[in-house]
């Protein structure tokens, strides 16, 4: 009786835990919208995110610091770059089930600022821009890429 109510315990736990790690790479919304808060700086958060992208052999492609571009323009804009990196064996398969997919290819990350200072970790759900396209036959490789942008991601959740 003891064994069953332990594995029993044991079940809800790793239940939860599958749940809230769940929850880190899902959209909060219908808007297809994943953020995760840093607990580092914005320019740590960066620095952070491309070692990681580099040690993963994952390849980046361009960093946008979009405050600077507002400033150049005589705009005022809270701190937000965009970096722009993928793995062209796994992120063209989308492409080739629909075209249209490369609208979200290569990976697009968003790290901004919010009024708080908070910085967050943006990106669009896979899931989501899985749904966009109606692309039914690469299930497999959208559960690979939301596991990298998780891993990715989780370098800035701790100090």
């Amino acid at each position: 009786m003891i064994r069953r109510l332990l594995t029993l315990l044991a079940s809800l736990a790793f239940c939860a835990f599958l749940a809230l790690t769940a929850s880190h790479a899902r959209a909060d919304s219908d808007d297809g919208i994943v953020r995760v808060k840093s607990a580092v700086p914005m320019q740590e958060a960066i620095a952070r995110i491309k070692a990681d992208i580099a040690a993963k052999g994952i390849q980046f492609f361009s960093e946008i610091d979009q405050s600077k571009l507002a400033s150049d323009a005589g705009i005022r804009l809270r701190p937000s770059t965009l970096l722009v990196f993928g793995n062209p064996p796994l992120g063209t398969q989308f492409i080739t089930s629909n075209p249209n997919a490369g609208l979200d290819w290569p990976v697009r990350l968003l790290l901004t600022q919010d009024d708080d200072g908070a910085v967050w970790a943006v990106w669009t759900d896979f899931e989501w821009i899985a749904k966009r396209h109606n692309i039914r036959d690469r299930v497999a490789q959208f559960e690979m890429a939301t596991a990298v942008v998780r891993s990715i991601t989780s370098t800035i959740a701790s100090k």
